[in-house]
């Protein structure tokens, strides 16, 4: 039997194990199981990789994507350049396990996003900073975009508040991505603090968030008629992709 999972803190509810159960069960795979490994701090990552039955590669949540990499042996490129891992390979060698980071989210977001990205566009805002809004950035950039960052503790280079927020900024940012929690079932009332009264149907709204299928901040840009795409499809995709890395030989 091989063992994969999902570690991150807490995992109340997990996209990645009924995605990868339901997979197994409709490709006949029958040697795999999937399961979420809520582990309360990173260092316990070594203590779960090391056991008898350890898993054969790991998917990567909040609030571990950044703090991961110090306990990996070595990362893909991408993932170095990034900053953030969401996809472990481990290799189970005679004397020791080796662990490698991927990060499977710019492969999905890419792949979701630019079906909505005109030559025209030249700007575009993420809210929040953490690992997943690493990715996104690096998608965007390498798309050719201008990307500023929105986070309540503003910090760096291209990083700005919510309060900085104005109709100019948010007329010349036709993308706008939430790589925030905010709005994430249970707290679907909530929605990133935005002046959504500046949108337009020109905007394309993208939440990194799957449930609910339609949050807050889409069905806000939805009323003032721009086009809204949630998570599910970069999910599925950057799962795939981590499975793919999982079987490389």
């Amino acid at each position: 039997m091989r063992y994969f999972g999902l570690i991150g803190f807490p995992l109340s509810h997990s996209f990645s194990m009924q995605y990868f159960t339901e997979k197994f069960k409709r490709e006949g795979i029958t040697d795999c199981q999937y399961d979420n490994f809520a582990i309360e701090h990173i260092s316990l990552l070594t203590e779960l990789v090391l056991r008898k039955s350890g898993p054969d590669g790991l998917n990567v949540t909040i609030p571990y994507k950044e703090k991961v990499i110090a306990l990996l042996d070595t990362l893909d490129d991408e993932a170095s350049r990034i900053g953030a891992v969401n996809t472990i390979k481990i290799t189970r060698l005679e004397n020791r396990v080796l662990l490698k980071g991927y990060n499977t989210d710019v492969f999905g977001f890419r792949e979701s996003i630019s079906p909505y990205i005109k030559e025209r566009f030249r700007n575009a805002l993420i809210l929040g900073t953490g690992g997943s809004s690493k990715a996104v950035a690096f998608v965007l950039e390498n798309m050719g975009l201008e990307v500023i960052r929105v986070s309540r503790k503003p910090a760096g280079k291209n990083q700005i508040s919510y309060s900085q927020l104005d109709e100019t900024m948010i007329l010349k940012s036709p993308i706008i991505v939430n790589a925030s929690p905010v709005g994430m079932y249970p707290h679907i009332n909530e929605c990133p603090a935005i002046p959504y009264e500046f949108l337009t149907p020109e905007h394309v709204l993208f939440d990194l968030i799957y449930n609910p299928a339609e949050s807050r901040f889409l069905s806000e840009g939805k009323r003032r008629g721009a086009q809204i795409v949630n998570g599910l499809q970069m999910l599925k995709l950057q799962a795939e992709k981590s499975w793919s890395i999982w079987n490389e030989k």
